[in-house]
Formats: C-alpha cells, structure tokens, sequence
C-alpha cells in the first residue's frame, strides 16, 4: 500500500499589500495599535477586484511546477478547498483543471470548509492515494475573503487577508500522516456566515447570531468563535494524541489554524505550550483562512524549524462549525 506524504508547497499572495499605517491613515479614528495587540496582523494582501480565488489558485500552482520542476500531467487528482469560488456551478476546480493543463483523465472538485479545510484535504488526499486510485494530489487552499468584507468593517478588514497555496500530496512507502480527527457542530454556522449567493430565499435563511454591527457580507461573532475555539481545540488534540499512541512531549510541534494572536494566545495557554513548540505566522499576511497552515508550514521549512523527521501536529477549526486535527512527519527533503 502507498500512502499519501505532503511534498512540497507553493505560496501565492496578491500584489496589493494593505498595511495598519494604510487603514490609519483612511480611519483615524480607528485604535490600530490596540486592534494589533489583539490580532497580532500588521500587514493584509487584498486580491485586486478582477481577482478571483481561482486566480491566486493558478498562480501558486503555476509556481508549485516551476519551482520544483513537476510536469502538469503528472497529477492525477486536484483537490480545491474555497468559501469564495468563481461561481455557484461550475466546480472551479474543473475551471482550474483546463487553465493549468491537467489531464483531462484528471479528477477535480471543490470542497467548501474554510479554516479546518487543509486538514480535511490532506485527509481526502491521503485515502484517494491509500486506495491505490491515484499517485500525485494537488491540494490547494484559496481564498479572497475581501470580497466579502466592506471597507468600513474594523472587525474584519483588520484581520482576514487573500491567499493561496499549493500543496503537492504524492505518494509514499511509509506513512507520514495519521491519526485524523474531525468535528462538527452545525449549531455555530451563525457564528461566521455569508448568506448571499447561495439559493436559500433571505427569509428562511440562517441570521447572525447576534446584531451585525458592520455592512459586510460577511458576519462574523469572535467572541462565541473563540469560546467554541478553546473548549473544542484541547478536546481535540488530545484526541489525535491518543489516537498516535503518543505523549505531548513526543509532538516537536503544534501547527495551529492563524486565527488571531488572542485566540492562539489563549489556545496556547490552554494547551501549555512554549512559544518554540506553537509557532505563529500571521503577523504580515492575516488570518487567509484555509491557507493558514500551509503558508505556515512553508515559511517554518524555509526558517529550517522543520527537517527530516520533524513529528507536528495540524490543527483547523473555525467556520461551521468545523475542526480536523492530524499527525505528520516530514519526509520531504527541502532544497
């Protein structure tokens, strides 16, 4: 039996980079240096208005190939994780199918589950490889988040950023990944919600759970997300670790959803961690849901924080509600 092994990824972020001096300088009313201590986000790239998800998802694919010499043909099924796709129908990953020249013997589909999606797509990647069915997934996180965010919204342009990344999941001998754990509770879909675009008629449609202080389409309650948060995230890790048949201890390190600095403060408090064993990286990029752990896997490796061997944790949680958790070993030599 083959198993699936995360290889290597490629970031993409759009060209525009909104900054706290930015937002500043258009509010200044705004208390920016408060906002930061409890966001820990100074910098957001915002994909331009033409930009789409399937946009960042081309180039960060297109630079996954280059990069690392992989031919196009040589991937078998190309997996979309988007809360923010090009249309209702069709799939954009059958659109991303025909602008990256994938096989047409190629599968594709679009999965739409935001903050826990890496995780959930590593999990799809690692069976459709266990099965035999295929050799080589291509995993990619997109989002444009902005899209739906009204520029006079403090709460969430502050935090949300655009991105993409691709993630080549080929197949291995020994099993690098395991101990998959999932969640749901549907009962918080009113916690993080965007109703419009969709075919439910606005008066049976889900409402935000409490007022909705801003005009963006995009609703969002921090303060019931980060109490789900840190009663669901422990519970989950002790999960995966029971599940591994290890200790604590025997995680080198506990890669996270980029929330906010709050949430992953507090989440680190909960879970007694040091701050060399919970990396953060969102301080220049933002909260680019579904790409947070990827990116943050990208730039770890590039920092050499992660070698051969290196046994961590994946944690999302957030939109759904949803959360996933897993164990991985590096098996992927970095140039």
């Amino acid at each position: 039996m083959k198993y699936g092994a995360i290889g290597p990824i490629a970031i993409h972020l759009p060209e525009r980079v909104e900054t706290n001096e930015d937002l500043k300088a258009e509010f200044p009313n705004w208390d920016l240096d408060l906002i930061f201590a409890k966001t820990g986000i100074y910098a957001r790239h915002i994909a331009a208005p033409g930009e789409c998800a399937s946009d960042l998802a081309v180039a960060a694919s297109k630079k996954l190939f280059e990069v690392y010499d992989i031919d196009p043909q040589s991937i078998d099924f190309l997996l979309l994780c988007t809360q923010t796709p090009d249309y209702p129908l069709p799939t954009t990953a059958c659109l991303l199918q025909d602008r990256l020249k994938l096989r047409t013997s190629a599968g594709a589909i679009d999965f739409n589950l935001g903050c826990s999606g890496f995780v959930y797509g590593l999990s799809i990647a690692d069976g459709l490889i266990r099965t035999g069915a295929v050799q080589r997934v291509l995993l990619i996180t997109a989002e444009t988040y902005s899209k739906y965010i009204h520029p006079s919204d403090r709460s969430l342009r502050t935090i949300f950023g655009d991105g993409a990344a691709a993630t080549l999941v080929q197949a291995a001998d020994t099993p690098s990944l395991g101990a998959f754990q999932f969640g749901t509770d549907g009962t918080g879909a009113d916690t993080l919600l965007v109703t419009k675009g969709g075919a439910r008629p606005a008066e049976t449609a889900h409402q935000p759970r409490h007022r909705q202080r801003w005009c963006s389409d995009l609703y969002m309650d921090g303060p019931s997300l980060i109490k789900f948060t840190v009663e669901a995230v422990p519970e989950l890790v002790n999960s995966v670790l029971r599940s591994a048949g290890v200790t604590a201890q025997d995680v080198d390190l506990y890669l996270l959803h980029q929330a906010t600095l709050k949430m992953l403060q507090q989440l680190q408090e909960r879970l007694g961690l040091l701050d060399e064993r919970m990396p953060m990286a969102l301080r220049d990029v933002g909260n680019t849901v579904s790409s947070t752990i990827p990116i943050l896997i990208e730039q770890l490796r590039r920092d050499r924080r992660i070698s051969l061997g290196t046994r961590s944790m994946l944690i999302g949680f957030g939109v759904g509600w949803s959360w996933a958790g897993c164990m991985w070993r590096e098996e992927w030599r970095t140039r």
